[in-house]
């Protein structure tokens, strides 16, 4: 009988589709020394947080690793019959994030991991094999990390985006309401005046009060209420509409400029001229607003263009980690002022170019800007710093934030760590941080104590910058 599975287990391993090439000798290793195991739908095959302690030879089923990205299930890798996964030859040994769960019936030769370098002497075959394997799975991790965390950022830019836009937008919509009443008020009282056939001297004071109005004062809350209690007064006591006081408030209308107003110009006529100039001044103060507004959203578009380097290449080149920083930045307005979070932002005068792809840059920053956004209490400060050093850009972002504790400070950056709960964060942003500036030849690194922790990025500079 134990012929019988020993010869299955040969033939079976002949046609893997990862290790089917291997000698016979080490196909007959591999049974030797490996145990079937057979797993049911929904059985663990490695729990999260753990290592794994066998090398995983799957003949037959579909292993899944998921994570909860806060809206729902979200599958992370997978290993069907052909692969091969669990414990590697080399391997540093890293846990999976969640658990290893079988969703389909699977058979799996299992081969305890204190055998590893027992098989490698004797399997080079298949030890080469399992190798070659997991220098793919580990890039397959990096691709998928990498266009998870593309899409986190694309989501958070995209929901930093509408928020800051929606507030001048907003603006826009109410300003351009008021201003077509306030043009429709202006011709009504215009034509009044018309019809009241003033002479030069009343038309010359309403035009002197026009003046008036068109300069602004700025005044304090408890200013501001006493002036429009005391222009209403006036109003009431003139017979004049009483809704144009608060156009009038912060103009240099004075109640002795209406009094001398008043003295040239009577009756309906009075009524109509200071509707007249109210609805002049409102039609000046609603386009400036609109005008900010509009401003505001060009700047915001302007950020998005400069932040996702739109129409240009994704290739290394001179950046600008000013206008990348005060971009991101840009971005995470809303999430800044929803703490009340202080930013102070301090770049050295001779700050040269670092060389780099600016796109990848900037989600470096948002990052890491992002995290310490998080680490912080409402209220709580974020100190961005940027220099030159020798042939580099150094940056760094620091919080008053609890700190990270020690004992956890050197993993904080392994792939899928987090401290965040479930749906705040899948441990993949420090992970990519540090991958990403290792594309660029750069490095990142951490200090932290309770009340500051301190994340410092080292870029390479611009050659032709230095030599400028």
């Amino acid at each position: 009988m134990f012929v019988i599975v020993e010869q299955d287990l040969m033939n079976r391993l002949a046609q893997h589709r990862a290790l089917g090439k291997a000698p016979k000798d080490e196909h007959a290793w591999l049974v030797a020394h490996g145990v079937l195991r057979k797993f049911a739908v929904g059985d663990v095959i490695t729990v999260k947080g753990t290592e794994s302690k066998r090398l995983m030879v799957i003949f037959d089923g579909h292993l899944v690793l998921r994570m909860d990205r806060g809206a729902g299930s979200h599958k992370i890798f997978e290993w069907r019959g052909g692969d091969v996964g669990g414990a590697m030859p080399y391997s540093r040994g890293a846990s999976p994030p969640n658990d290893v769960v079988a969703e389909e019936p699977a058979e799996i030769l299992a081969i305890d991991k204190d055998l590893l370098p027992e098989m490698i002497k004797a399997c080079p075959d298949v030890t080469a094999t399992l190798v070659h394997a997991m220098v793919d799975r580990a890039r397959a991790f990096t691709s998928s990390h990498l266009r998870d965390e593309k899409l986190i950022s694309l989501g958070k830019l995209a929901s930093g985006l509408a928020h800051e836009l929606n507030n001048p937008a907003s603006a826009v919509l109410r300003s351009a309401q008021i201003l077509g009443t306030s043009v429709s008020d202006s011709e009504i009282a215009a034509r009044q005046l018309a019809a009241a056939r003033l002479t030069d001297d009343q038309l010359a004071a309403i035009d002197e009060a026009r003046k008036a109005c068109e300069t602004t004062q700025t005044l304090s809350a408890v200013a501001r209420a006493d002036r429009e209690d005391a222009i209403t007064d006036w109003l009431a006591r003139h017979d004049v509409s009483e809704a144009c006081a608060a156009p009038l408030v912060e103009t240099g209308m004075t109640i002795a400029a209406l009094d001398q107003l008043a003295a040239s110009v009577a009756g309906g006529a009075l009524d109509a001229a200071i509707r007249w100039l109210a609805a002049g001044r409102l039609v000046r103060e609603v386009s400036g607003e609109i005008e900010t507004a509009a401003s505001r959203m060009y700047d915001l578009v302007a950020a998005v263009k400069g932040f996702t380097y739109m129409d240009r290449a994704p290739t290394s080149g001179p950046v600008d980690v000013r206008s990348g920083i005060t971009d991101t930045l840009t971005m995470l307005g809303a999430k800044m002022r929803a703490k009340s979070v202080e930013v102070s932002v301090n770049f050295s005068d001779d700050l040269v170019r670092a060389h780099a792809v600016g796109a990848e840059l900037n989600q470096v920053w948002m990052n890491l800007l992002d995290n310490a956004l998080d680490a912080v209490a409402d209220g709580g400060r974020i100190a961005v710093t940027a220099a030159p050093g020798h042939d580099c850009v150094t940056v760094s972002i620091a919080d008053d934030g609890p700190g990270i504790p020690v004992e956890i400070q050197d993993r904080i950056f392994d792939p899928f760590f987090t401290t965040k709960s479930v749906g705040k964060g899948m441990g993949l942003g420090l992970d990519i941080v540090r991958r990403l500036l290792q594309r660029h030849d750069g490095e990142v690194s951490v200090q932290s104590i309770p009340g500051r922790t301190e994340f410092q990025v080292r870029l390479p500079a611009e050659k032709q910058t230095l030599s400028s």
